[in-house]
C-alpha cells in the first residue's frame, strides 16, 4: 500500500462527493483525491495506472457495475491484489446479507454514511490514521529503513 498515493472515492452522489472532497480539504492530508462516479471507470482507472492509490473508498449501490461487483474484479486481478489497495465500503444501510458478502470477498472495512458531517469527519480520521500506521508487503521494505 502506497501511503502517499491518491485516495479513489467510488461515490455516484455528487453531493457525498462535495461532502467528502470538504472533509479531506479540512484534515489537510496529503493525499490526492480521486472521484469516480462510474465504477467500471474505477475499474479502469486502477487497473490501467501505473499508481499506486492509498485507499479505495466505494459506495455499494452504484450504476452499471456495482460495488460488490467492482470488489470482485479487483481482488480476482493478480495486479491489483498485490498492489494491496484497502478496500473499504460505505453505504446508507447495511443489510447483514451485504455486509457478509463484503467481508467473503476481502473487504478490509464497511461502514455506514453517518449523517452527521463532524461524526463523518471522526471516521475519515479514524481510517486514513489506522491504515497510515499499518504495513503491506510491497511496503514493509521501506519501513525498516
Amino acid at each position: 500500500m502506497n501511503k502517499s498515493g491518491p485516495i479513489v472515492i467510488i461515490e455516484d452522489d455528487t453531493d457525498d462527493q462535495d461532502v467528502l472532497a470538504e472533509i479531506f480539504k479540512e484534515l489537510n492530508y496529503s493525499n490526492k483525491l480521486i472521484f469516480f462516479s462510474d465504477s467500471a471507470l474505477a475499474l479502469e482507472y486502477l487497473t490501467d495506472t501505473e499508481i499506486e492509490p492509498f485507499l479505495v473508498l466505494s459506495d455499494i449501490n452504484m450504476p452499471k457495475l456495482n460495488g460488490m461487483e467492482l470488489r470482485e474484479k479487483i481482488h480476482n486481478n493478480e495486479d491489483l491484489r498485490m498492489k494491496s489497495i484497502p478496500y473499504l465500503f460505505f453505504s446508507t444501510r447495511a443489510e447483514q446479507q451485504h455486509v457478509i458478502d463484503a467481508y467473503s470477498r476481502s473487504i478490509q472495512g464497511f461502514f455506514i454514511k453517518p449523517n452527521s458531517y463532524d461524526r463523518l469527519k471522526e471516521i475519515m480520521v479514524k481510517i486514513v490514521e489506522y491504515w497510515k500506521e499499518c504495513e503491506s508487503p510491497n511496503y514493509i521494505k521501506n519501513a525498516q529503513q
